[in-house]
This record gives C-alpha cells, structure tokens and sequence, in this order.
C-alpha cells in the first residue's frame, strides 16, 4: 500500500482551478521532492495531504486512511515557525509538544515523553541544546529542533516545507545527508527551491504546475530542475520534455506570439 495514493484530485479556490487532474502515488520508503512555481499549487497540495483543506473532487488516502483520520502518521515541518526570541520556552519544551494529544484538553509530559524527545533531538544531533531557549538557536538548529518535534511521535512519513530556507549554504547538503539518513526508517516528502542540492538526495520528483509530473530518480538531474521554475502556471512542465529529449525551453506566452 502507497503511503500516499492521491486520485484524480481536482481543488479551486472561488471557482479558480488550482489542481486539476492530479493523481499521485508515493511508495513508503520514497524521498519525494515536491517543485514548481510560486502559484502552481504547491502549498494547495501539502494542506490537501495534511487534511487541512478537502478536494473539491477526487480522493486522498494516506497509509489508507483519510488524511483526518492519518493524521497521528504525518509529522509536519512547515517553512515559517516564528519564533519569539524572549518567550521562555526551551528546545525540550518544543520538541515535547510533538507528543501534546489533540484529542485532549490537558496533557501531562511523562517520563516516557521526555526520555522520546530526548532521544528524537540525540537522533537530531542536538540534545545539547535541550535547555536552551529556542530563539538562542541557530537557524539550522532550530530547524532541526523541529523535526524533532515532528519525529517524536513516530510518523511514518516526514512532510517539510523549504526545510532548508533559513540555513546558510554551507549546511544545506549536511541536512539533506541528515534526511538521507532519516529516510532509512521513514517516507520524506519535502517542498523545496534548492534543486541542485536536492536532487543528489532524492528518489522522485513531482512537479506541481496546476498539474502533476512525477519522476523517478534515473531522469532527474539538477539543470533539468532548474528548468522548471522559469514557467508560469499556464506552461507544461519543462522536466516532462527533458526527460523525453524533447527541446526544454519554453517560451513566455507573449514570445510564443511573436514566434508564430
């Protein structure tokens, strides 16, 4: 069974497509980069998988379940985690709320949740920060910090969004390695604009584009990535080309008028 097995989806926003036609079907064990253009429905497609929106038509199973009722499955690193750098809160404190029940009001921290976390942030390489503030951290900790919080309640399919926007570039590929390793134990799906990065590291690619292109690793390369972010939400997606040894560049809609 697919960890996620998404068919025919189709969602607008006030009568506006912005999926339309998406079908999808991730294998447990893959590490999926999700790329496409700022406006193409990339953030559409991660609520839709999270629960947080409902297709308009068509269905989504995680691990065979609605995503509602999967939600225990998922753990979520969004890209903005704003972080007040004088609230008292500690790396422990937030790598604990992983293990918070949503299904009741008041929830104890036991020794078992403590000694979990512990282990998700020693797993994370960064239980020596476990008592100190967040806001002290660095970006790249605290961003490990997170994922942390979103591995300590065991999911079996890890979802980030630009996990890598507020690390310098020194530290990009030590986190994607980290994933790599992660990716041993659990599905990754990650959201990202770092192309040439990732796609040393990944297994598949799904363009979004309004439309879905998935990818398997032997026809991705780096420079076929990069193509897909000059196209506007209106255009094919460029990798599809690439990967068929069709000419890759497309033109804007207005030079293809001045082409005819």
């Amino acid at each position: 069974m697919p960890i996620i097995d998404i068919k025919d989806l189709e969602f607008a926003y006030d009568g506006e497509s912005v999926l339309a036609d998406v079908n999808l079907s991730v294998r447990q064990g893959d590490f999926m980069a999700l790329i496409g253009p700022n406006g193409g429905g990339k953030t559409t497609l991660v609520k839709l998988i999270l629960g947080l929106l409902t297709p308009d038509r068509g269905a989504i199973l995680i691990d065979g379940k609605s995503p509602q009722k999967a939600s225990h499955c998922i753990g979520y690193v969004p890209q903005n985690v704003n972080v007040n750098r004088s609230f008292p809160i500690t790396t422990m404190d937030v790598v604990l709320m992983g293990r918070l029940n949503p299904k009741k009001r008041l929830s104890r921290n036991t020794n078992t949740h403590r000694r979990d976390a512990l282990a998700a942030l020693e797993r994370l390489e960064v239980a020596d920060y476990a008592d100190r503030k967040i806001g002290a951290l660095s970006g790249g900790q605290r961003q490990r910090a997170f994922i942390a919080r979103a591995l300590v309640g065991r999911p079996k399919l890890l979802l980030l969004d630009e996990p890598t926007a507020s690390i310098d570039t020194k530290g990009q590929a030590d986190f994607y390695r980290l994933l790599g390793e992660l990716n041993k134990e659990i599905t990754i799906v990650v959201v990202s604009h770092d192309l040439l990065v990732v796609s040393h590291y990944v297994k598949s690619v799904a363009c979004v584009n309004k439309h879905l292109h998935y990818h398997d690793q032997a026809e991705i390369t780096g420079e076929m990535l990069e193509t897909m972010y000059p196209c506007t939400v209106e255009e094919i997606c460029p990798v599809e080309l690439v990967a068929h040894g069709l000419p890759h560049r497309v033109l804007p809609v207005h030079e293809k008028k001045s082409h005819d």
